[in-house]
């Protein structure tokens, strides 16, 4: 279990802003899509000792409608791999998934979630708090979609990693942070049913630290 004693403030008092945001003269059925939700984790103002500790972090994540044909504009919101992964999911435009993977997954909407990105502010990391965050912000988006899905690439960290080493290991923990809340390696793309229980448990391992009596927060 990761030690979560040297948060900057108690993890319990932090909350998620969900925001969707679109051109007010997108008003048509397909002009928000795919949809793009901004997800923003901060600490209320009396929490926490450091006011520059108070954001948290962020996470991107991106809803795409498995029921309707792609565009090449598309990737742009979704990223190629995720359109080439969608091609070679879905089976058909009623949303029907590969057999493989439909039967590894509860019902729900034919909608899935891509997670384009996480990041923490610095004096949060390390700590075991990214999943868990992940994981709420996925469970709120849970009742309008039916599958998550993440590529842990080293490609995607080259741009912030200054060599392909540390990309690399920054992909293998990216990798253990969404097996631990649940994910599940499948066509070299990692996934996980939006109704899985491992979703609710992720923030377990917060509450047995934190709750009842916290942990006091690092100097």
């Amino acid at each position: 279990m990761p030690d979560m004693r040297g948060l900057p403030a108690n993890p319990l008092n932090v909350r998620l802003r969900v925001a969707h945001d679109r051109l007010w003269w997108h008003t048509d059925d397909e002009d928000h899509l795919p949809e793009r939700w901004d997800v923003s984790a901060d600490v209320w103002d009396l929490s926490v000792p450091d006011l520059r500790h108070r954001h948290v972090g962020d996470i991107t994540l991106v809803i795409a409608d498995l029921t309707r044909e792609r565009n090449l504009l598309d990737s742009t919101m979704l990223g190629e791999w995720a359109l080439e992964f969608i091609a070679e999911t879905v089976i058909d435009l009623d949303g029907t998934l590969h057999s493989e993977l439909d039967t590894a997954l509860t019902e729900g909407p034919p909608r899935m979630v891509i997670v384009r990105s996480i990041e923490l502010a610095r004096a949060w990391r390390g700590h075991g708090l990214g999943g868990p965050l992940l994981a709420a912000a996925l469970r709120i988006l849970a009742p309008t979609a039916r599958v998550a899905a993440c590529r842990v690439s080293p490609l995607d960290f080259r741009r912030v990693c200054p060599d392909a080493v540390s990309a690399e290991l920054a992909s293998m923990r990216m990798a253990v942070l969404l097996e631990r809340i649940g994910f599940f390696p499948w066509r070299e793309v990692h996934l996980i049913d939006l109704r899985s229980t491992a979703l609710r448990e992720a923030r377990m391992p917060v509450f047995d630290q934190w709750y009842p009596q916290p942990q006091h927060p690092a100097e």
